[in-house]
């Protein structure tokens, strides 16, 4: 029987809870913001119907912490849970946990998260419905032995990865087979202490490389695809300058990516949001999967801009019991998209977290520029949380047009009373290689180590 979404919480903070929050509002869902004591004042706090203070700042004590949001949730009269991004929003347990309250995870089943969760089920639920992945390991290792057997099969370099890995952690590099010898039990220490599973598996290594994520969504029997977005600009594995579509694709490259994540997705009879992460090989114009995420990204706005689809909206009526709406046919790719993500980080140090008390705030305006964040004048940056203060986002008619609206932004952005990386987006957008989308997931490494050196001459 279908259960409607009465009331919602919002298990989360910063700039997606706002997003979260402004979302359900505008579907006329009663919302309730979970907060720790530290965002007690935070925008999410401000716009929300109601706030449940879920414990003290520590992560651990507060968004991390199951029984405080079960009791956030019932304490509230909520019937549903968003859990946003990170945090809890990929954990199998807590996601079960609020179906078994009696109320609607607004997200993928628990069963799905927790078989996507798993790196080398992943790769094997991909291969079963036909979509290309990165020829590695059969399945999880566990021992040098297997891995010295495996590593001959998939041939070096290669990639050692946690199986229950993910944001790019828990990966090493093996160029032969004695480096593999003395990373593997390294890789398996730090998956145990990050995830704690031990598993790994390896992978191909591919030189040069671009990110490319396919956007989805599905109501447990049809899917269809926002299309890509290009996120190889990285640092640490971690996404900074994204952009929508990918600009190296052709039709046909895009076409046939796209209809694998959709493949995919109905074969999991997917619910919700959804992103499928590819490595694309520039030498050879292959294309692999690599993971899922099951739940909304950091930079789904550029999928947003593209497209005409609100992705929060899309997955609370999903939830709801709506069934999906969209054909494939419905959904046009119109124009590019760019997405700048402003973290309270010191580039100049490198890039050392930098909280503060916003001073000054004045955000870009215009055709096509939108803002996602959570700042206002006064607000004090808690140090206990992930750096993100904001995301500029900008639309064009093509990717030029996108790229002059986004130096535009940057330089229409003020934000004093802290360090951040809004200096850093000014120099990357005049460099020749970007506006030739001449990059891989290496080049922003290189580019700022070269920065470095010559800072330092």
């Amino acid at each position: 029987m279908t259960q409607s979404i009465s009331k919602l919480l919002v298990a989360n903070r910063g700039e997606i809870a706002v997003r979260i929050l402004r979302a359900a509002k505008a579907l006329g869902i009663p919302t309730v913001a979970a907060c720790s004591e530290a965002d007690a004042d935070s925008m999410a706090a401000r716009i929300a119907d109601e706030v449940q203070i879920i414990g003290p700042a520590r992560a651990d004590k507060s968004y991390l912490n199951v029984q405080a949001l079960l009791g956030a949730l019932q304490a509230s009269g909520a019937n549903a849970v968003h859990p946003g991004y990170g945090f809890l929003s990929e954990n199998a347990d807590f996601a079960q946990a609020v179906v078994d309250a009696g109320a609607i995870f607004v997200g993928p089943s628990a069963e799905t998260i927790r078989r996507m969760g798993d790196k080398a089920e992943a790769r094997r639920t991909a291969q079963a419905a036909g979509v290309p992945v990165v020829p590695g390991s059969a399945g999880e290792l566990f021992d040098l032995a297997a891995a010295l057997d495996a590593a001959e099969a998939v041939g070096f370099p290669l990639l050692i990865k946690a199986s229950a890995g993910g944001g790019g952690r828990g990966i090493r590099l093996a160029e032969n087979a004695a480096q593999l010898a003395e990373e593997f039990p390294r890789a398996q220490r730090e998956a145990q202490t990050a995830f704690g599973n031990g598993a790994v598996y390896l992978e191909r290594f591919i030189g040069r490389a671009r990110h490319i994520e396919v956007q989805v969504l599905g109501d447990g029997k049809h899917a269809v695809h926002l299309f890509e977005r290009e996120c190889s600009l990285q640092r640490r594995r971690q996404k900074i300058f994204e952009e929508a579509p990918s600009p190296v694709l052709d039709s046909v490259q895009r076409e046939q990516l796209c209809s694998s994540a959709v493949r995919l997705t109905e074969a999991l009879g997917y619910r919700g949001a959804g992103t499928l992460e590819y490595l694309y090989d520039d030498s050879t114009g292959e294309f692999f999967f690599i993971e899922m995420n099951t739940r909304i990204q950091v930079e789904h706005p550029i999928s947003e801009l593209i497209t005409g689809i609100d992705l929060v909206q899309a997955m609370l009526r999903i939830a709801g019991g709506e069934p999906l709406g969209l054909r494939q046919s419905d959904i046009q790719l119109n124009g590019a998209a760019l997405q700048m993500r402003l973290n309270a980080e010191d580039p100049t140090r490198d890039f050392f977290p930098s909280p503060g008390t916003v001073e000054q705030l004045v955000w870009p305006q215009g055709a096509g520029v939108r803002v996602d964040s959570h700042l206002y004048p006064g607000y004090s940056v808690p140090p206990y949380y992930d750096s993100l203060l904001a995301k500029l986002i900008v639309h064009g008619r093509d990717r030029g047009e996108a790229l002059a609206r986004a130096r535009i932004a940057v330089e229409h952005t003020t934000l004093t009373g802290m360090a951040s990386t809004l200096p850093l987006h000014r120099e990357l957008l005049a460099e020749p290689w970007l506006q030739r989308a001449d990059f891989h997931t290496g080049t922003l490494e290189t580019w700022l180590a070269e920065r470095r050196a010559g800072g330092d001459a």
